[in-house]
């Protein structure tokens, strides 16, 4: 996975409480076999109405999206990551968010920004006011800030979930990390035994 230190870019903000995986990727989009391809579907029953934010051209380009609580609820799918991914959002801003989407977006590279009440609040109505305002999430220092609305805060992220995010390190990366333990390992077995090579 891509390695995110630093996140700044304009914001979509989704005023929405409880939006669940179906809604973020609806079920007919599961057919498909690669992992690409999935911003096409995000949202995309929301998308059939014409005024749905992601339909407004202010917002076009957005890194970030702000959402209200109970972000990413419902079924384990990773593929409502891949389509904010592949949408182009890099971060997600929520008072709140199921804990299994919290977990896939930390090993896909999406950074799950939980912040209190008070600022998920401020933030989405700052954005609302002025669609072009910046919002930048510091990985490293767990903190996201829109300094032209005064706003400014930290959000929780353990060390591990951290040095993950920031070395792009997702499963394979970490397994990858002891590639020469593993080769030594490997080349010492005996022959009768399976390998790996």
């Amino acid at each position: 996975m891509e390695a995110v230190q630093v996140v700044t870019g304009t914001a979509v903000p989704l005023d929405r409480s409880d939006v669940d995986t179906d809604q973020i990727i609806p079920s007919d989009w599961l057919k498909r076999v690669e992992r690409t391809g999935f911003g096409a579907g995000l949202f995309a029953e929301w998308r059939d109405d014409r005024d749905f934010v992601l339909n407004k051209e202010e917002y076009a380009g957005a890194t970030v999206l702000v959402a209200g609580p109970n972000f990413g609820t419902g079924s384990s799918r990773e593929h409502a990551v891949w389509a904010l991914q592949d949408y182009g959002f890099r971060a997600v801003i929520s008072p709140r968010f199921a804990d299994i989407f919290r977990n896939n977006c930390t090993k896909a590279g999406l950074v799950p920004v939980q912040v209190d009440a008070a600022t998920g609040r401020a933030l989405l109505d700052a954005v609302v006011a002025d669609p072009a305002l910046e919002i930048t999430v510091d990985v490293r220092a767990g903190t996201v800030a829109a300094p032209a609305a005064g706003i400014e805060a930290t959000f929780p992220l353990d060390q591990f979930t951290r040095e993950r995010l920031v070395n792009g390190w997702d499963d394979i990366g970490l397994t990858l990390r002891r590639q020469d333990e593993i080769s030594s390992y490997e080349a010492s077995r005996p022959d009768w035994l399976p390998t790996t090579g």
